[in-house]
This record gives C-alpha cells, sequence and structure tokens, in this order.
C-alpha cells in the first residue's frame, strides 16, 4: 500500500509505492497503481489507476500515464544478460491506455524519449529505443530494439520498424506500414514494405516551414527517389547544389551518410 513519505503527492491508498522510490511534487497516483523502489517520477507527473512504473526508470515533469500502461519493464532481449538497463523519459510525454516501453538490455545503457511525445493506446516500444520529441505514434505501432525516431515524426497505427532503422526528423509513416530500411527527413513512407510516397508537404505546412524550405526538399526527392541516379549518384548531385548548406539539405545529407541499413526506396 502506498505511505505517506510523499505528502507533496496525491496518493490513492491502493496505490502501492515500494521503498526507494522518488515522487515528486503534485505527482498523481491513482487506484492500484505500481511504483518499484528504483523508479523517478517528476513534479506534476500523474499515473492513472493501474498504471505500472518498474525498473531503474526516470520519468520527467508533467507526463502523463493512462491506465494499464507498463513502463520500465525488463526487456524482450535474450542477450540480457543482467545488470542494471533502464528508462529515460523527458518532460510532457502522454502514454495511453496499454502502451509498454521497456528497458535497455545492456547494464547502465538507457531506452530514451525525449520531450511532447504522444504514444496512443498499445504501442510498444521496445528496448534501446532512441525517440526524440514531439513524436506521435498512432495506436498499435510499434518499434523493434534500437530504433531511433527523430523530432516530429508521425508513426500511423498499426505500423512496425525493424529493428536498427531510423525514422528522420518530420517524417511520416502510414498506417499498416512495414519499415525495414531508413526513412529520410521530411518523407512520407507506406507500404508493406515501406517506400517512400513523397514528402510531407502537408506536415511540413503546419510546422512552419516557409515555401523555399519545401522546394529544398522537394528537389532532394526528386534526386534520390525520381530520377533514376543510384544513391551514391543523388547524394553527390545533392552535396553539389548551390544551396546544400542549408538545413534541410543538410540533414537530409547527414542523415544518408550515417544509414547502416540503407535508405527506403522511392515508390
Amino acid at each position: 500500500m502506498a505511505t505517506n513519505n510523499h505528502p507533496a503527492a496525491r496518493i490513492h491508498p491502493t496505490a502501492v509505492i515500494e521503498p526507494g522510490a522518488e515522487i515528486g511534487a503534485g505527482v498523481e497516483i491513482g487506484a492500484y497503481a505500481y511504483v518499484g523502489g528504483d523508479a523517478r517520477i517528476g513534479d506534476r507527473t500523474r499515473l492513472h489507476h493501474h498504471a505500472c512504473v518498474e525498473g531503474r526508470t526516470r520519468i520527467g515533469r508533467e507526463c502523463e500515464i493512462f491506465p494499464f500502461s507498463s513502463i520500465g519493464a525488463k526487456t524482450q532481449d535474450l542477450k540480457y544478460n543482467g545488470g542494471a538497463p533502464g528508462v529515460r523519459i523527458g518532460d510532457r510525454n502522454v502514454f495511453r491506455e496499454y502502451v509498454t516501453v521497456h528497458a535497455a538490455t545492456a547494464d547502465g545503457d538507457f531506452t530514451v524519449i525525449g520531450d511532447d511525445n504522444h504514444i496512443l493506446a498499445y504501442c510498444h516500444i521496445a528496448h534501446d529505443c532512441r525517440l526524440g520529441s514531439h513524436i506521435i505514434m498512432s495506436s498499435y505501432a510499434g518499434l523493434a530494439g534500437h530504433v531511433t525516431v527523430e523530432n516530429h515524426v508521425t508513426i500511423g497505427a498499426n505500423a512496425g520498424v525493424h529493428q536498427f532503422c531510423r525514422m528522420g526528423a518530420y517524417a511520416m509513416l502510414g498506417g499498416l506500414s512495414k519499415i525495414v530500411q531508413d526513412v529520410a527527413p521530411f518523407m512520407i513512407a507506406d507500404g508493406n514494405p515501406a517506400v517512400i510516397r513523397s514528402i510531407n508537404r502537408i506536415g511540413l505546412e503546419r510546422k512552419g516551414f516557409a515555401a523555399g524550405q519545401i522546394e529544398r526538399i522537394k528537389l532532394v526527392h526528386r534526386l534520390l527517389f525520381r530520377d533514376g541516379l543510384n544513391r551514391t549518384q543523388a547524394l553527390e548531385k545533392i552535396a553539389a547544389h548551390p544551396q546544400a548548406g542549408s538545413a534541410e539539405m543538410r540533414d537530409i545529407l547527414e542523415f544518408a551518410r550515417k544509414s547502416e541499413r540503407g535508405l527506403a526506396p522511392g515508390a
């Protein structure tokens, strides 16, 4: 049962707070929720009834964890060999019902989630994933181990991302899609396996991208996915462009150069 060791928090009498847990000011913990002894919950975060936070989990301020979510459970990776891996979560994140976020695999490593993300019901974030900020994952989407998702990405319902894949900033993945290669920044990927369909124009406009920025992204899209160039030729052409120093072109070039699984192809 909950104790009175956290006077600045509102804790339902049926909640279980293990000794050693650190509970911030203004935290709300609902009926039958569970907080493990190595967890830290930031100020004004709310755990709804039956929410579970366990393991070496660090949660920031003003997050909201809905019923039956499980945050910080042991990795499903069969290579786990003991130790104290964990989860680090930033501020103002929302985890809807039945979301699962697993701890990393190796001792001292963390699954990492940034700020202002909205993770909808039944989503899964596996061990060693690294998520940026302002991400939306629609219901039933799943990220396998070691996936990287950069800022402002949208992932459609029932989509799946293969281990070690990356999604670049402002990209979008369509519902029911399967990603097996990296999705370049600013692009829309869709299908099974997913291919690049177009740039994420509406998303970019909503985020305040100017017409000139969008035109540069369209140019890169054409060179990478429409002009019949191989990947090396396309990247060389982008790098030689007079506006190659722009943030948009630079981001795509840097992303492509770091790709280990290769970029998802065009449609």
